[in-house]
């Protein structure tokens, strides 16, 4: 696989390094955790949409 260029999610600030990194690759999505950036999970695009709306729905009831 090309590198591609990996952006770190935003709940990484402050410079932790054990943070999701995502990457739009050829035909889908690559995610990897910055300590171990060999181990990469490829996905599709719906799959990597229905994640983030979980994460999303699961986030909004933890904090209602």
């Amino acid at each position: 696989m090309d590198r591609p260029p990996w952006q770190r999610s935003s709940m990484c600030a402050g410079g932790g390094n054990n943070c999701l990194e995502i990457a739009a690759v050829k035909g889908g999505i690559a995610l990897r955790e910055s300590t171990e950036p060999d181990q990469v999970v490829r996905t599709g695009p719906s799959a990597f949409r229905a994640l983030v709306r979980g994460i999303r729905a699961s986030a909004t009831a933890d904090s209602a």
